[in-house]
């Protein structure tokens, strides 16, 4: 992707979508422009704090695992979120720490037992072209990086003044027992007749979720979010968190590369240290809601 450079990765092997993102690009609403970035940001800000980088490093965050990229020049990395085996050279190394990696090594991401998106952060960050401030991929709007491929090269940006200050990061695990996440009800709740269904159904994510929402099914037979109005809202805009109801009644979570703008009722809005936790949820997962004070 870039010229050759001191220091790079170069992609052997890429998972079902590997793409870079950084903490995004905001203040673009007026132009139509979302501010996209990493699905899951605490999962890349540690991998950044672990190697000392400024957090809005860009990464490439790797959906399911698969990623195998070669060492161009001495790298140490970290590897995050989804709980993937990780191996430099067919060595086992540790997930959640600091590992360096030697001119020629390859670094390997196997696939996740749990979650949904790991991230693999060098030190110094990945030096790819910025649009518009950032250097993240956003699927929706298809401005940044391209979705990598076997043979891209990365560059390495120049390592930060600063050295890590610890190996490892004590991190939660990450399962796949029933999720529960807060939300806040409103703006729309008064779209419908008993919104508190949100939180006393147990919702199911659905195999068409991507970076842009997290789709939700009920189990057959069990309440669903009824319109209390007719006709549709006029456009206007959406949140990360947004809980979207179309007229199917089946929510949708927006995520990462959600729309800035839309027309179904968000009856309520997921709280934002919360959204990591769907960004790692995989489909067939349940999820259960529950409310919290505005």
């Amino acid at each position: 992707m870039n010229p050759p450079a001191a220091r790079a990765l170069r992609v052997s092997a890429t998972g079902p979508l590997c793409t870079v993102q950084d903490l995004g690009r905001p203040g673009w609403f007026h132009a139509g422009v979302g501010v996209s970035g990493a699905a899951d940001r605490r999962s890349l800000t540690l991998a950044n704090r672990l190697l000392a980088n400024d957090e809005n490093a860009a990464a490439v965050e790797c959906l399911l695992g698969g990623l195998v990229v070669e060492a161009r020049g001495t790298v140490l990395f970290a590897v995050t979120g989804a709980p993937c085996p990780v191996d430099v050279d067919s060595t086992p190394v540790a997930h959640s720490s600091v590992v360096v990696a030697q001119p020629g090594q390859r670094i390997r991401i196997g696939v996740a037992d749990a979650g949904l998106r790991c991230y693999l952060a060098v030190r110094g960050g990945l030096d790819v072209p910025a649009v518009l401030g950032s250097r993240s991929r956003d699927t929706l709007a298809g401005i940044g990086p391209a979705p990598l491929q076997p043979g891209d090269l990365l560059a390495v940006g120049p390592p930060p003044s600063g050295w890590p200050r610890i190996g490892a990061a004590p991190v939660a695990p990450i399962g796949n027992d029933p999720l529960t996440v807060r939300i806040v009800f409103g703006p729309r709740d008064d779209w419908f007749t008993e919104p508190e269904v949100l939180c006393t159904a147990t919702w199911t994510v659905s195999p068409d979720s991507d970076r842009i929402g997290v789709r939700l099914h009920r189990p057959s037979g069990a309440p669903t979010l009824r319109r209390a109005r007719t006709g549709e809202l006029p456009t206007e805009g959406m949140a990360l968190g947004a809980v979207q109801v179309p007229p199917s009644g089946q929510p949708v979570v927006f995520l990462a590369d959600h729309p800035i703008t839309g027309g179904y009722p968000v009856v309520a809005t997921v709280v934002h240290d919360d959204v990591a936790l769907l960004a790692q949820a995989r489909p067939g997962r349940e999820v259960r809601f529950r409310p919290v004070a505005r």
